[in-house]
């Protein structure tokens, strides 16, 4: 599970920003929504607010980054828009197998070089004070390295600097950078990314042509969504084939086989089968499209990532699987999200004050910051009414368009300069 992101001079991020998932366990309210292993807390769900075009994608671009360089994936890192800095550095905690590491790297965008990284165990001692073991550090800026494996240290100096040094070498032969290797790569397969504005159908589909329990709690989790709904499968070619009057037309049999399957989707209502494709309403299909994802990482404690929740979705939808997620049933997954709907900023019945975070921007750069850091000082206490707060600007990360501009020119009204 991941306990926090950190950027510096990334996409819209110039100064260094952080996203927490560690849960402040003084406040003993919804615990539920807390994973807690070896002393330590984790959030399971972290709901991200702004406006448009402030960064909250942005910061889980930040996150996929991450992922891809450790997962030796594609690299799309790039530094601040508007900075002349070419440096980016990014940092990930997390928790894995009951521990917790901390990974960070530095690159440089111009020069496509990784110039720093480092890798360390946090333990907590007996007082619960937490302390660090240092398994790796690649300091090419100051010429400073250190490895656990001390046959790998004196080679370091010399290792190319074009990936990150798991991908550099035969991680094999040097016993815990072999285990840093398995643990990262581990860690990194576990986060899914959506987008639900360009949700793709095929994760789905591949769990639907397999008969069994997954397939089933998929259906389930789509027939609960939409209460219209009888039944949801993958049907075979010769159903397909027998709505079609007389013989096929050979165009028919020629559709590729990516689309043919998404034709084969079916969705039954009142006891009549239709192509969920043609039939069904965006919402209904991105459903159907998330599904897949929610199911698996609920059934294997996987890290959901999404853009947009909210997108298409009925409010009382997202608020259904934002609490499967803080469910005390829910042991090991977790969902990190952006959303514009108000109605999920609700501390009284589904979160945690440190669970809501906010990215704003102004003329001076973007920021990062959590609804845990306004206090009873602020006027913000737990009987507050956050969304009615949020609403008035007391958080800010709030749009305030002036489209009456637009409107007045639209009809003549304004002067012209």
């Amino acid at each position: 599970m991941i306990i926090e992101v950190r950027a510096k001079n990334c996409y819209a991020f110039d100064e260094e920003v952080a996203l927490s998932l560690k849960a402040d366990m003084r406040n003993k309210k919804f615990s539920s929504n807390v994973h807690r292993e070896n002393n330590f807390n984790v959030l399971k769900t972290v709901g991200i607010y702004g406006p448009n075009n402030a960064g909250k994608t942005c910061l889980l671009r930040c996150i996929k980054a991450i992922r891809n360089i450790i997962i030796n994936s594609e690299n799309n890192l790039m530094s601040n828009y508007f900075s002349k800095k070419e440096v980016c550095e990014l940092g990930i905690t997390f928790l894995f197998e009951g521990r917790k590491f901390s990974y960070d790297f530095m690159y440089d965008s111009a020069k496509k070089e990784y110039i720093y990284e480092s890798f360390v165990e946090i333990f907590k001692d007996q007082y619960n004070n937490e302390k660090e073991q240092c398994w790796l550090k690649r300091d090419t800026i100051n010429e400073t390295y250190e490895c656990i494996d001390e046959d790998l240290q004196n080679m370091m100096p010399v290792v190319a600097k074009n990936n990150i040094l798991i991908h550099l070498i035969d991680t094999t032969k040097f016993t815990h950078i072999n285990e840093m290797r398995r643990i990262l790569t581990s860690f990194a397969y576990k986060i899914d990314f959506i987008n639900m504005n360009n949700i793709p159908m095929e994760h789905t589909i591949e769990l639907m042509k397999n008969k069994n329990k997954l397939q089933d709690k998929v259906v389930d989790f789509i027939k609960n969504a939409d209460l219209y709904m009888d039944n949801f499968e993958y049907v075979e070619m010769g159903s397909i084939l027998n709505e079609v009057d007389g013989k096929p037309d050979e165009k028919v049999l020629d559709i590729p086989d990516q689309i043919m399957d998404k034709i084969r989707l079916v969705s039954t209502y009142r006891g009549v089968p239709v192509p969920s494709m043609l039939f069904d309403s965006t919402g209904t299909k991105k459903i159907a499209a998330m599904a897949s994802y929610v199911i698996e990482a609920l059934e294997q404690g996987r890290i959901l990532v999404v853009d947009e929740l909210d997108s298409s979705i009925h409010f009382k939808l997202t608020r259904a699987i934002v609490a499967m997620f803080n469910n005390e049933l829910n042991t090991d997954a977790q969902m990190i999200f952006t959303v514009h709907d108000l109605n999920l900023m609700d501390c009284k019945r589904l979160f945690r004050k440190e669970q809501i975070w906010f990215v704003n921007k102004d003329e001076e750069g973007t920021y990062v910051y959590s609804l845990s850091d306004f206090t009873a000082e602020d006027g913000v206490r737990d009987t507050s009414d956050i969304i009615e707060k949020y609403r008035k600007g007391a958080f800010a990360a709030l749009p305030d368009p002036e489209l009456i501009y637009s409107l007045l020119s639209i009809k003549g009204n304004v002067e012209e300069q």
